[in-house]
């Protein structure tokens, strides 16, 4: 049983990186920027073994964050309360600096769908969803932050925006946002907004973290840009230039980068969190 004291809090107004098995001992001995590490919830959820062993030993030295991809906060059912049994199994004895999880759903009935899926934003939305993050913060015992998707459509029936959705959240729940800067990117492309304006928009008073991340060019049927958030490439130089008009509102947070898929060597990750870094001194 692993529960050991952690020295951490809070996350540190610096970047931080998505933890992947491969770049343990480069953390250990040449992290270069990076201050905290990110891990999915998911993965961490068995009894023992080797990434529960790495992960102590690197919450000893950095400040974690717990990222959850499997609640599926905006499903119509209830929530599964043996997943969040294990969610707090988890935290209880990792004690992350903090949680999150996504505005979205990703199951139907007993089945789950592997995918973070949008949902409209109507009043009973807006009821359901806060629902279930007052359920998961009750069960945790902490307060979470939950992030805006990325968006390739809009539901006619919504009647409130997305940052106006998210606002009310915060009101009623109490939780905090993390602003992912390029699913902003992502959905402004995709839906043909601007992305600055969505921002100026957002409840950037309720921001306590945000992330950058790579993500995938393509066309839909009619020829227009369509951008997939792949977490497979270096940071557009776009998504940096919108962390910078970001930053300028919600002032310095833990800033993530993401990179799951064709994880690249320690060198090219630790250079994307000196980017990052840079981007935090202005």
């Amino acid at each position: 049983m692993l529960d050991a004291a952690r020295p951490f809090d809070h996350l540190p107004n610096a970047p931080g990186v998505g933890y992947k098995p491969q770049h343990f001992n480069d953390l250990q001995n040449d992290p270069g920027d990076v201050a905290w590490i990110e891990v999915h919830a998911e993965n961490y959820m068995g009894d023992g073994g080797r990434p529960l062993a790495q992960l102590r030993a690197l919450s000893e030295k950095f400040p974690l964050s717990v990222h959850g991809v499997g609640l599926s906060i905006g499903g119509e059912g209830p929530l599964d309360h043996d997943h969040l049994a294990r969610l707090k199994k988890l935290c209880d004895w990792a004690k992350p600096a903090s949680f999150s999880e996504h505005l979205a759903w990703s199951t139907h009935g007993a089945e789950f769908l592997n995918d973070l899926l949008p949902l409209p934003y109507t009043r009973a939305t807006l009821t359901r969803v806060a629902d279930h993050i007052n359920q998961v913060q009750d069960r945790l015992g902490r307060r979470m932050l939950l992030e805006n998707p990325s968006s390739y459509l809009v539901f006619d029936e919504s009647d409130l925006s997305e940052c106006d959705f998210l606002s009310a959240l915060t009101r009623q729940t109490g939780c905090g946002l993390l602003l992912d800067v390029n699913n902003v990117f992502i959905s402004a492309t995709n839906l043909g907004i601007s992305a600055q304006a969505y921002i100026d928009a957002y409840p950037t008073d309720r921001v306590e973290e945000l992330h950058v991340g790579g993500h995938d060019e393509d066309h839909d049927d009619h020829g227009a840009p369509l951008l997939i958030d792949s977490h497979g490439k270096p940071v557009a130089d776009p998504v940096w230039a919108l962390l910078d008009y970001a930053l300028a509102q919600t002032g310095p947070k833990p800033v993530l980068v993401e990179w799951d898929n064709d994880v690249p060597d320690w060198p090219i990750l630790r250079a994307e969190a000196q980017r990052a870094a840079r981007a935090l001194a202005g």
